[in-house]
This record gives structure tokens, C-alpha cells and sequence, in this order.
């Protein structure tokens, strides 16, 4: 089947493509810029305008859109507006594109994020009792933004009428992958490095999905004509930052892990121009949708999850690191 992946030349994107294209199905990945394709057709877009790419979705079994500029930065006027612009844009105008379609695909998978819901302990956030984020007592003015940036996306989706295409939201946690600069690899080098101990209080709940389980997911999200509307794309067992951390400290085989106070962790984010709500804010996210409908997780648990990563981790880096066997 044809695969359009607007958005893809990204960690997540190349996941996908990779994978699809492995499977032997017709992948095109549509990017802003010169990409380097794998197994897979490039086609150029702006993310914002109908052109000729709207060719490749005619009869498409997919449309995966993950377009949006990265959120690894700082969050000052300009980049808020680059933030929020090039998701909103883009959501839009991928919905016009399928909605002038002769052939229009079947199902359009569409980017969101876990990061939608509120800043919780009490209980998880599924997608029927989820609590909605953006109104916690005392929630910074960047956590506001994302639940901004994240309403406004997905609200861009919603309001194409679309007749012939199903439409679903992937509010995804993070996706972990060993590949060099994933988010693993970075939080795994400051493991290495012995600075991975609790950040803040370790109370935060942290979300998280295997990226076997993400591509499995989506995968089953294109077959099942069932589903619509909003998706957790998250494993069934998210944990506390303090159990995170010491259990990704077990699996590499350290004892050493320095914890990082809050004021730490906002100096080190202005240092390196980022912003801490990924390591600050709790993520208590359930799989609904997938659990109710028996989708079968490979890896439910962190101590999974970690153990697999850590191992390919080393695999992937044997040749350029000293590393015990």
C-alpha cells in the first residue's frame, strides 16, 4: 500500500519509513528541504500551500502528518509563533489537500501530543476521562503554550470536512529509539555520564512508548477502520521519575546517578536553550483505546523497554565506544 508521510525526514518520520519501507509498501515522504532518501521517494512541499504534492495522496491507504517544527528550544516570541504556525499550517493544509482528492486516502493519521493533558498524579489520562491541561494552579506560562500549541493543532485537523477519509489524532508520549540523537540517546548519555539521577522531586509520572510499539501501533491504527478521532499512542505502565531514572541506571549497570534539583534543571535548560517541562511536568498517560481494543504492547513495562534499548543501544555503538560486553 502507498504511505504519504508529510513531515517525515524527523526521528519519528524515519521510524515509520523505515519500517513501512521494509514491509514493501510505497512510502513518500514529503520535506521542506533536501533529504536524503532511504528505501523511500522524497517529494518537496512548504507545509503551508496546495502544490503538486498533492498528487502523491490520490489513492493513498495513508497519510501520516507529522510536520511541525521541533519544540526543543527555548520558548521566546519568535519561536512560539514558528512552533505554532508551522502545526497549525500544516494540519490545515493537509486536510484541504485530501479533501479536493479524486481518490482520497483511507485513514489520516494526524500528529498531536500526550503533552495535551494535565499536570496529574491522582489518576491517568485516558481519552474519555483524560483532564485537558492548561488551567493546574501555579502551571508555567511554556506549559500553557504547549496545551495552546496542542488544542490549536488539533483543532486544525477537526475542522476540514472530510467524507471518504477517517481521521485520527495521535496524541503520542515520547517515542524511544537507540538511534544516534534520539531522545534516548540523550538521556542515556547523561546516565553515562553519571548525572542521571532524579530530576526535581522524582514525583512527575513519565509517558513513554517503545518505537517497535509506536510503528506496531500505527500500523494497527491504518488496518482497524474502527477507530477515529483521538489516540494515546503511550505504554499501559507510565512511572515516576525517580523509578524511571534508577531502573534506566540498573539496565545500564550503574549505581552512580547525581539528582538534578529543579533550580539545576532550569539553569542547565537556559545554558542549552531548551525548556524543562519535558523532564518537569507529569505525563500520566493511558492507552485507552488500545488497551479496550486488546492491542497487544511488546514492551509494557520501562524495565522492558530499557533492558531492549540499552542492549541496542551498545550493539549499534560497540565500534566507537569502549563497551563491556
Amino acid at each position: 500500500m502507498k504511505i504519504v508521510i508529510p513531515g517525515g525526514t524527523g526521528q519519528v518520520g524515519t521510524l515509520l519509513a523505515r519500517s513501512f519501507a521494509k514491509d514493501g509498501h510505497d512510502v513518500v515522504v514529503l520535506s521542506r528541504g533536501q533529504s536524503k532518501a532511504g528505501q523511500w521517494r522524497i517529494v518537496s512541499w512548504d507545509a503551508a500551500s496546495l502544490g503538486s504534492w498533492t498528487a502523491e495522496l490520490e489513492g493513498a491507504a495513508a497519510v501520516i502528518n507529522l510536520a511541525g517544527r521541533n519544540v526543543n528550544c527555548r520558548y521566546t516570541a519568535e519561536n512560539r509563533r514558528l512552533i505554532m504556525d508551522s502545526r497549525v499550517n500544516s494540519a490545515r493544509i493537509v486536510g484541504e489537500a485530501i479533501a479536493r482528492c479524486n481518490r482520497p486516502p483511507r485513514v489520516w493519521l494526524q500528529a498531536s501530543t500526550a503533552t495535551i493533558y494535565a499536570h496529574r498524579f491522582d489518576a491517568p489520562n485516558d481519552e474519555v476521562t483524560g483532564i485537558m491541561g492548561g488551567s493546574e494552579p501555579n502551571a508555567p506560562d511554556t506549559w500553557r503554550f504547549s496545551i495552546d500549541v496542542a488544542t490549536s493543532w488539533e483543532s486544525a485537523a477537526k475542522a476540514i470536512e472530510l467524507r471518504h477519509t477517517r481521521r485520527v489524532l495521535l496524541r503520542s508520549a515520547i517515542t524511544f529509539n537507540p538511534d544516534h540523537g534520539s531522545a534516548f540517546d540523550i538521556l542515556l548519555r547523561l546516565v553515562r555520564f553519571g548525572l542521571g539521577g532524579t530530576s526535581g522531586n522524582g514525583r512527575q509520572f513519565v509517558s513513554w512508548i517503545h518505537e517497535t510499539d509506536f510503528i506496531r501501533a500505527v500500523a494497527w491504527l491504518i488496518r482497524n477502520d474502527s477507530i477515529e478521532g483521538a489516540v494515546n499512542l503511550a505504554a499501559p505502565n507510565p512511572v515516576q521519575n525517580e523509578e524511571f531514572m534508577r531502573t534506566l541506571r540498573e539496565e545500564w549497570g550503574t549505581k552512580i546517578g547525581l539528582p538534578s534539583p529543579e533550580w539545576l534543571l532550569e539553569l542547565g535548560a537556559l545554558f542549552i536553550r531548551t525548556e524543562t517541562e519535558l523532564l518537569l511536568k507529569s505525563r500520566r498517560v493511558a492507552p485507552g483505546i488500545l488497551t479496550a481494543q486488546d492491542f497487544h504492547f511488546k514492551y509494557p513495562t520501562w524495565r522492558e523497554a530499557a533492558r531492549d534499548l540499552c542492549e541496542r543501544w551498545r550493539d549499534l555503538n560497540r565500534a566507537n565506544f569502549n563497551l563491556r560486553d
